[in-house]
């Protein structure tokens, strides 16, 4: 089941043609990961503390329709698969009727120095219930 993560629309996020900027959707995205990470009991600071990491590798987004200042959207985020020491995360952006923004996000696990590292199983038990059948192969 997808993690759900409400938000408003500010001005400052906007680009000149009064629209979401496309940079701001990124940053969306990004709050929903750490809102759902944070629900599992999964805090970045304690991540860091131990020595691991969640470091974004690749991202492939889509942007389906322009968003207005004051809208109310809701971020979901779910994971489509756990490897040893990656992870492949499905989100995406909805107004009150439809998806306005989609992402595909490929994240690695290292420690302080950037080397990639199984994840521990703590970690992974965690997030089993973001856990997803759902393939987007686009």
């Amino acid at each position: 089941m997808p993690h759900r993560h409400k938000v408003k629309v500010r001005f400052y996020e906007l680009d000149p043609y009064g629209h979401l900027n496309h940079s701001a959707y990124i940053q969306l995205f990004e709050t929903g990961r750490i809102e759902m990470l944070e629900e599992a009991g999964i805090a970045l600071h304690e991540l860091e503390k131990n020595d691991f990491r969640f470091v974004v590798s690749q991202i492939e987004t889509a942007f389906l329709k322009p968003v207005e200042a004051g809208s109310f959207l809701t971020i979901e985020t779910e994971i489509l698969e756990m490897r040893r020491a990656s992870s492949l995360w499905w989100q995406q952006i909805l107004d009150e009727t439809e998806v306005v923004a989609t992402q595909r996000v490929r994240t690695a696990i290292t420690n302080r120095d950037g080397k990639p590292i199984r994840a521990p199983q703590q970690i992974l038990e965690s997030l089993t219930p973001f856990l997803s059948s759902f393939k987007n192969d686009e």
